[in-house]
């Protein structure tokens, strides 16, 4: 079985509004294409920013959520909708809805893994100074099979993706803004490592480049197979990118390499303490 996934690089202003409508028309347009599962960047509503995120925030649901409703429900699809900064009982989170094609909404991914990191000279972001971590994995079922969801810094943590593994996820969605000392040294390496790992489809989305914006995103979001090759690519500026995702070729790769089936149960383990999942 097969099924299309386009991945929106969307070019994000200071202007909501202006951000929620060129979302929703190249969600038209992806579907138009043949897709079936659309994927946003994270922060797609907003600029990325500790100053911004509570300037953004809004609740679940809200104005930016119901857009994605209604734009999955018109083009009948599934909408990753990236992510937006979410207010929730006093608290700050950057949260991922997901919306089937009838417009309703299957999950809430809140952001596990807070983006804190400073490189002298380079870099200095710590997302925990105004936002909260989510507490729970999160995946979903469609059709053509089980997708796991995590935000840009989760993609680091490998034993995540074990997890979704393990699940039965064989796409994997990682909205995320990598920046420019970290996108061009690892947004690549780490996509085909946790696909080539875990023998599943890899997908990200991240906002276009704006070199005016505080805070600049590498861009180039990409799709990566099963055996670890990238099989679409966009640039740096706002594009759509499609991939036809081949369930028999991940199907193939797992039965040539059985990696599941040889796993040494019996001297290691990832588990998950996780106990719910948020809608």
């Amino acid at each position: 079985m097969k099924f299309r996934l386009a991945v929106i690089q969307l070019h994000v202003t200071s202007v909501k509004a202006e951000n929620l409508s060129r979302a929703r028309k190249l969600v038209k347009e992806a579907a138009g294409k043949g897709s079936q599962l659309v994927l946003l960047p994270e922060c797609f509503n907003s600029p990325y920013g500790t100053s911004f995120f509570s300037q953004y925030a809004e609740r679940i649901p809200g104005e930016s959520t119901q857009m994605l409703s209604e734009t999955a429900k018109e083009n009948k699809v599934y909408l990753v909708g990236g992510s937006i900064p979410e207010e929730d009982g006093g608290k700050l989170y950057n949260s991922c809805t997901v919306f089937g094609p009838d417009g309703e909404l299957i999950l809430k991914h809140r952001k596990i893994h807070l983006f804190d990191i400073d490189i002298p000279g380079k870099i200095r972001f710590q997302e925990s100074e105004t936002l909260s971590p989510g507490s729970s994995l999160s995946t979903f079922q469609t059709p053509f099979c089980k997708v796991g969801v995590g935000i840009c810094y989760d993609m680091r943590f490998a034993e995540l993706a074990q997890l979704y593994s393990r699940r039965g996820c064989e796409l994997l969605v990682y909205p995320g803004a990598f920046n420019m000392t970290t996108g061009p040294a690892h947004w690549e390496l780490l996509q085909r490592g946790r696909a080539l790992d875990n023998q599943v489809y890899v997908a990200t989305a991240s906002p276009a480049r704006d070199e005016t914006s505080s805070y600049v995103a590498w861009g180039h979001s990409t799709v990566v197979n099963p055996w670890g090759e990238v099989v679409s690519k966009a640039g740096p500026e706002e594009a759509v990118i499609y991939a036809d995702v081949d369930l028999q070729y991940l199907a193939d790769i797992r039965q040539q390499i059985p990696v599941t089936a040889q796993r040494r149960d019996d001297l290691y383990a990832v588990t998950s303490t996780a106990t719910s999942v948020p809608k």
